[in-house]
């Protein structure tokens, strides 16, 4: 979790810029596997809330059934996940 949540961040702030669709693939990919780590590992710690929110960005970000929700708000969802990453991030950091 050290490394996982600020290279996942900064993919996502990435994404703001034009970049080959292949990079957008990749990156639900990972933000996919990431999130289903996190919703696991919060599981495990029985932080319910978290876990319930991972498992739902997981689904989010799944490539398989993508969701259509338009450039826009696809920014949007990635600059507030970015900040909650780095958020928690930080807060995990401060813990260790």
């Amino acid at each position: 979790m050290k490394t996982l949540l600020p290279v996942l961040a900064s993919m996502l702030v990435v994404c703001l810029a034009p970049m080959p669709y292949w990079y957008y693939e990749l990156v639900r990919f990972a933000a996919m596997v990431a999130f289903g780590v996190m919703a696991y590992r919060y599981n495990k710690a029985e932080n319910g809330n978290l876990m319930i929110t991972f498992s739902a960005l997981a689904l989010l970000f799944q490539p398989f059934f993508k969701i259509a929700l338009g450039r826009a708000i696809w920014n949007t969802v990635d600059i507030a996940l970015a900040i909650l990453l780095i958020m928690i991030w930080m807060k995990e950091r401060k813990k260790a």
